[in-house]
Formats: structure tokens, C-alpha cells, sequence
């Protein structure tokens, strides 16, 4: 695999996660979203860490039906947008970063009151000639943050 040129890694991962940013809000406002588009930001095989446990994944026929149902669920609980706050690029290598994204996520509840909530999530990223490739992620306990703001 090639890499990109080192001068380009860090604006490539900058437009790929304003991307990534983008294809969300776009599928919880409703908007047409590319599922494509989301599925290929992953490497063919990725992993999640979290509270839940290591959880290895596939990116595949299943992964792409269940995107738009994660975006679906997102919308059902009232969140509104998810925007990065802040984002911290770390090379590891030629072909591979560390990314620590502070996400703010924007929610308004069955009430009508409206919170927001601050997170993390870390993505390991390999940076190959046909663009970012996100090969693991870490985040929270999301399901304890949402349940705390009365969400679900």
C-alpha cells in the first residue's frame, strides 16, 4: 500500500473526519446520506473498544444495513447534531494516526428541554492512496451518557 505525501497527512485527516462530521448531521437531519460514503471510512476489518468489551467488525453487507439504523436511533432520542469540538492528530508512523475527537452531541428531549453532551472517542486511522481508513476505535460508555440525560 502506498502512503500519501507527508505534508498532506494531517489537512487529508482534518477533511476526512469534517467529512465524517458532515455525512452524520446530514442523516439525522433527514437529509439524503450516501451509506457508502460511511461504511468505506472503515478498513474492511475494524475494532471497537468500550465498556461493552473489544468487539471485532466486518465491513460488510450487515455494516451497511445497520448504518442508517444507528442514524435512525440517533434521531429517535432527540439528538440534534454531533459536532467536533476539537481534534488531536497524532502520526504514528508514515501510514497510520492516532485521532482524539472531542465530539459535542446536541439533543432535545421527549420534553422539549434540550442538554448536550461532551465525549471522546480515540480512532486509529491508516492512511492509504484511496483515502483514511478507520481500523479501531475506543469511546465511553455512550449507552450510560444517554441514559443519564434521560435520552434513553
Amino acid at each position: 500500500m502506498e502512503t500519501i505525501a507527508m505534508d498532506k497527512r494531517a489537512q487529508t485527516l482534518d477533511d476526512f473526519f469534517a467529512r465524517y462530521e458532515a455525512r452524520f448531521n446530514d442523516a439525522i437531519t433527514g437529509q439524503e446520506t450516501n451509506v457508502d460514503e460511511t461504511a468505506d471510512a472503515f478498513a474492511e476489518q475494524f475494532i471497537e473498544a468500550s465498556p461493552r468489551g473489544v468487539i471485532a467488525g466486518a465491513n460488510d453487507a450487515r455494516f451497511r444495513d445497520v448504518i442508517p439504523q444507528g442514524w435512525e436511533f440517533y434521531q429517535k432520542i432527540g439528538v440534534q447534531s454531533m459536532n467536533i469540538r476539537s481534534k488531536d492528530i497524532i502520526m504514528l508512523d508514515e501510514m497510520h494516526a492516532m485521532v482524539r475527537v472531542q465530539w459535542n452531541c446536541a439533543f432535545t428531549r421527549r420534553d422539549n428541554s434540550k442538554g448536550d453532551i461532551s465525549f471522546e472517542v480515540i480512532y486509529m486511522v491508516q492512511l492509504r492512496k484511496e483515502g483514511p481508513k478507520i481500523f479501531a476505535y475506543v469511546t465511553g460508555d455512550e449507552h450510560k451518557a444517554l441514559s443519564e440525560e434521560g435520552l434513553i
